[in-house]
């Protein structure tokens, strides 16, 4: 039989047979056809029966006669040279192999060894084989030692048909320790840049597998230990690995752990001051850009296993100064090489004064205490920089923080005699900032009149937000197709919204057609989607109007199948009765525009607008009706209820009724008993919108009890949005309460309602309060502000209640619901704007429930805001909680800090 038949046959050993028997010659002349058999099978190889695919190999390789193409054909990945067992076991390519002789054989290993790739090719055990059995040279190759080293990291079984091998071994390490070709190939390793040995892993495997996994089962971590044991050139060694970081573009985390791990002595530092230099030079470049915690440690993080000398850092002067004005986490670093430059005398004075003036005002404390502290200890050290010492503390008078500002003056005291008297016009002009509580004392180092503060006091607020009215109807379609475009693009804007659904009713009761062929162009760009229904939604009504084809996501198609908000519904509903309008040419305008943007409709405009509808013989539309009258102003104004008592229609006569009885009733949004009744409870179970018992009034049309009743707590997707609010522009109470809460308070992009909700009409009670409690301790920076722009301007419009936020806040503090750093910050930044007796108002209230025992944690800082905000707004009053703190013993921050406010409140 032919190779081929038996290859055929599956019969493994009758092709070994028949190779055997046959001459180099003959055996060649059939390799031609082997191949026109295999091309087919390639396709399907790994589904061919194991003993066919086993003699066909074993019949391809005997017929490569001469050791280069037998090499090549081993090597080539469809036969198995990326595979760590071959089928059968692979002792039929030994005896293949072995039908040629010793020289044959020799060649064959330094061919393979020549073609291997490393990280691909693993067939060194062949190698290693041929090594042991012919007596030739151990191969150098990467390819070769990197698939060595593979075959020693792992545990695989040896196949018994092959010499050589790895020794016995717990790990890695053990297993090189003993090996009979570790003394020829380890140093090649460290050689061969294509050899991997590979850090990137170090880190997850120290905080997962610990330290003795790294050193004794990590290619690295292994020749960490055996240039330790002199097994391994330790210099070759280091010379490899920051060979490796140079090319290497983000190892970062894992590059610390190595070179930790490597532990270099100084000597070795100063070997490799070029390389360390440029890897910091790129590590700094990184750090400029600054970043999240998470992005800035992997770089914070090599660069401080680099260990760079102060004479290495000083060459990078200036970007570690800049690095003074980024996220804390890479300033500190800064600080931290800064200080150690000038500890080695290798920072002018000019330079560590601009350090100073970068850190002592940032609103970290720790940097700013460490600064204060370097200071002190340089003057100590030092008693000819003392002026220069106290001038540079001086900066930290104009800190936020009280307890930064009384470090500030102990370090000055301890060393203002040193500095003699020519400091002291320039410290009292920096004590001018300083805080009331703290002049007396800065009067008294300075030799300066402590400053008595006269006259009224009166925060700086936001000027009350004027009346914005709304403009008249859009006077032509193609205006109409213009804010079309403009709404699709930007669906927050409740003014022109409200005209657009306006002027497509209006215009297509004046010319349909007309304003069909305006819309055409806009009618390219649709809405975004979304899964909640929103103003962009009007575009449908548009395409209605044309009679085009609905879109995919039209407001109709999405009607059922997402939970949707409550305003939401409403909108649907509005802008389906539009279209319904449109087709029936029903009515020539709707009711419910209004006339302010923060959508309240005023009561005469609407009499007006009922008044044309009646004498048309026109019955308003129930949802834009509804709509109307849940935003119409309550008025006392005779001549606009008179004018509303005249109309004739059932509509009007409605609203003459909602007007005499004032509307829509307010309630308490705030659960009753509260907070004792409703301790353990979420702070956001606190509201409801529902009324305790039902509402009086005019019963409410359909639209608008669905939008006030009970309703489905389902899956918000969308935070709130203006037009919530103008849906019930004197209700916000309820609007917070029904939407703003539960789990939904969370969302992102929730708070940025707030200032809206401050702007909006109807009493400022329970829920917006809790709202603005909430918000104020949200982590992400701009929704704090939000609910600090809302804070003011309740403040300024005489709406906000400080005694109920501060209870509010206090509440939340006691219950662990909120933390009390973002308190603080939150209301340090409304003190900032001018605000000090507002903000003060709220901690009044709030501090004397914060130290009941136990005191919650976080009161110090509030106590310290409270101090400044007290002096500055000269208020007094003993606070009995705030006495009994101050009476206490020891040191800790609420101690001092409520002893300053007893003195500040007399």
């Amino acid at each position: 039989m032919t190779l081929v038949q038996l290859a055929e046959a599956g019969d493994v050993g009758g092709v070994l047979r028949e190779l055997g028997s046959l001459t180099p010659d003959e055996r060649a002349a059939q390799a031609e056809a082997l191949e026109a058999r295999r091309a087919p099978m390639r396709a399907g190889w790994y589904h061919v029966a194991e003993e066919q695919r086993t003699a066909q190999l074993a019949a391809e390789l005997g017929c490569r006669t001469d050791p280069v193409t037998a090499a090549d054909w081993i090597v080539r990945p469809e036969n198995g040279a990326e595979s760590l067992f071959l089928p059968l076991g692979g002792a039929w390519m030994l005896d293949v192999v072995n039908l040629h002789p010793v020289a044959w054989r020799a060649e064959l290993a330094a061919r393979l060894a020549d073609r291997s790739t490393p990280g691909k090719t693993v067939r060194s055990d062949l190698i290693e084989h041929l090594v042991h059995d012919t007596g030739c040279p151990v191969p150098t190759s990467a390819g070769f030692i990197q698939s060595w080293l593979r075959w020693r990291d792992n545990t695989w079984k040896h196949p018994t048909h092959l010499r050589g091998g790895p020794r016995p071994g717990a790990t890695f390490l053990e297993r090189l320790r003993t090996d009979d070709l570790s003394p020829t190939l380890l140093p090649l390793a460290l050689e061969r840049p294509d050899v991997y040995l590979g850090v990137e892993s170090f880190h997850h495997l120290l905080t997962t597998r610990g330290r003795s996994y790294i050193r004794e089962d990590t290619t690295l971590g292994v020749f960490i230990s055996l240039a330790e044991e002199g097994l391994v050139d330790r210099a070759a060694l280091i010379r490899r690995v920051f060979a490796d970081l140079a090319a290497g573009e983000s190892w970062g985390l894992n590059a610390a752990v190595a070179l930790t791990e490597l532990a270099l002595t100084p000597a070795e530092h100063a070997s490799r001051t070029r390389e360390r230099v440029a890897l910091a030079d790129t590590l700094l470049t990184r750090l400029l850009q600054d970043g999240t915690r998470a992005e800035t440690a992997p770089p914070l993080a090599y660069l401080r296993a680099l260990a760079l000398t102060p004479a290495e850092n000083a060459l990078a002067l200036r970007d570690h100064v800049a690095l003074l004005d980024l996220s804390s986490p890479v300033a500190s670093y800064a600080q931290e090489v800064l200080t150690g430059l000038d500890e080695a005398g290798l920072l002018e004075p000019d330079v560590f004064t601009e350090a100073c003036e970068r850190v002592l005002l940032r609103p970290e404390k720790k940097l700013v205490r460490a600064q204060l502290a370097r200071l002190d200890r340089a003057a100590r050290t030092d008693p000819g920089r003392a002026a220069r010492t106290v001038l540079d503390a001086a900066t930290a008078l104009g800190h936020r923080d009280i307890d930064v500002q009384e470090r500030a003056l102990d370090v000055i005291a301890r060393h203002l005699k040193d500095a003699g008297d020519l400091v002291l016009p320039d410290l009292r002009t920096a004590a001018a900032r300083i805080n009331p509580a703290l002049a007396a004392r800065a009067a008294d180092l300075f030799g300066t009149a402590a400053d008595r503060r006269t006259g009224q006091y009166a925060d700086v607020l936001p000027a009350v937000p004027e009346p914005r009215p709304v403009p008249g109807p859009i006077g032509t379609a193609v205006e109409v197709a213009e804010e079309l475009a403009a709404v699709v693009a930007n669906d927050k804007d409740v003014v022109t919204f409200e005209r657009v659904l306006d002027g497509l009713v209006r215009h297509a009761h004046l010319d349909r057609a007309a304003l069909a062929q305006a819309l055409k162009p806009v009618m390219r760009r649709e809405p975004r989607e979304t899964l909640d229904f929103t103003q962009s939604d009007v575009y449908d009504v548009a395409r209605a109007l044309r009679g085009d084809e609905p879109r995919k996501y039209d407001f109709t198609a999405r009607q059922g199948r997402n939970a949707a908000s409550p305003a939401g519904e409403l909108l649907r509903a509005r802008l389906a009765e539009a279209i319904g309008i449109i087709e029936g040419d029903a009515q020539p305008f709707l009711l419910s525009v209004p006339t302010d943007a923060t959508g309240a409709l005023d009561a005469a405009v609407l009499v007006r607008r009922l008044e044309v509808l009646d004498g048309l013989g026109i019955t308003p539309a129930p949802i834009d009706l509804a709509q109307a009258l849940l935003r119409v102003t309550p008025t006392a104004d005779e001549t606009a209820l008179g004018a509303a008592g005249q109309l004739g229609s059932d509509a009007g006569q409605r609203l003459a009724r909602w007007l005499r009885e004032g509307g829509l009733p307010h309630w308490d949004c705030g659960r009753t008993g509260w907070p004792d009744a409703h301790a353990g409870k979420y702070p956001t179970e606190w509201a409801s919108h529902l009324p305790a018992e039902p509402a009086l009034g005019v019963p409410l049309l359909p639209a608008a009890a669905t939008l006030i009743g009970p309703h489905r707590d389902g899956v918000l997707h969308n935070p709130m949005v203006p037009f919530w609010l103008a849906q019930l522009p004197h209700h916000r109470e309820l609007v917070l309460a029904r939407d703003y809460f539960r789990y939904r308070a969370s969302m992102r992009g929730w708070a940025h309602a707030l200032p809206l909700a401050a702007e909006s009409g109807g009493p400022a009670g329970f829920a917006l309060h809790l709202a603005l409690a909430i918000t104020l301790t949200y982590d992400q920076q701009g929704e704090r502000d939000a609910a600090v722009d809302a804070l003011l301007v309740l403040a300024a419009r005489g709406e906000l209640d400080a005694g109920l936020l501060g209870q509010q806040l206090a509440e939340m503090l006691r219950g662990k619901w909120i933390e009390a750093n973002r308190v603080t910050a939150s209301l340090r930044t409304a003190a900032d704007t001018g605000a000090y007796a507002t903000v003060w108002s709220v901690l009044e209230t709030a501090l004397p429930h914060l130290l009941r025992d136990p005191v919650v944690r976080g009161t110090g800082a509030l106590l310290a805001l409270g101090v400044d905000c007290a002096s500055r707004c000269a208020a007094k009053g003993g606070i009995p909680e705030v006495t009994a703190a101050a009476g206490r013993s020891g040191s800790s921050q609420v101690v001092k800090n409520a002893r300053l406010l007893r003195e500040v409140l007399g």
